[in-house]
């Protein structure tokens, strides 16, 4: 079989966040029809895996399975030096069941503030966002690629973008992801790095 996505093909996003779904339409230039795993009930599976890539894959295939037709998945995350590279794969999760963001950002000052009594002249704000991003068949196969973008740990900032967005300012800009315009984001972010990865393998 060929691995190549085909302009116009209905993709299902992994995914039940809405966000996520828009931004991977936007990041895709509106050439393929995204339906969410949301949309159409399919169950979210359990992340098991202790990896970006191992996630990503695992939510692909599970929705190309059950749904018969390519799914794309990412998983990604916020990396912060300072905690040893936490929250990392458990960024969702830290939100808590109801994806309280805000909260999760609390409780990352917190732990910073402890790090910074214990790391001294060693503490550093520097964190980083990664993104793997699979594409899964019905029949099996998978693909991954990943995007990273590093930046800096800063107070809440901003209203738009989603997640952690608010706290996280990239290198050599002087706005947060949240402070951004979509299409600014879109140009920069990690998940538009492993998407570009992605356009030059199974689509250009």
């Amino acid at each position: 079989m060929s691995l190549s996505l085909i302009p116009g093909q209905k993709l299902i996003a992994a995914t039940h966040n809405p966000g996520k779904a828009v931004e991977i339409a936007a990041i895709l230039n509106g050439r393929f029809e995204i339906v969410t795993a949301g949309s159409l009930d399919l169950p979210e599976p359990e992340e098991t895996e202790t990896t970006f890539v191992g996630n990503a894959i695992l939510k692909a295939r599970h929705a190309a399975l059950r749904a018969g037709m390519v799914a794309l998945a990412d998983d990604s995350g916020l990396s912060i030096a300072a905690l040893n590279g936490d929250p990392g794969v458990y960024s969702a999760r830290w939100a808590g069941p109801d994806k309280d963001f805000t909260r999760a950002a609390e409780v990352i000052w917190h732990k910073m503030d402890v790090a910074r009594e214990q790391q001294g002249d060693a503490f550093t704000t520097a964190a980083w966002f990664t993104c793997a991003l699979a594409v899964a068949w019905p029949e099996g196969h998978a693909c991954v690629f990943e995007g990273r973008i590093d930046g800096t740990l800063v107070k809440p900032r901003g209203a738009k973008g989603f997640g952690y967005d608010p706290i996280f300012q990239p290198e050599g800009f002087e706005t947060t992801f949240a402070e951004m315009d979509a299409d600014a984001k879109d140009a920069i972010s990690h998940r538009s790095r492993a998407f570009a990865q992605l356009k030059a393998a199974l689509i250009d």
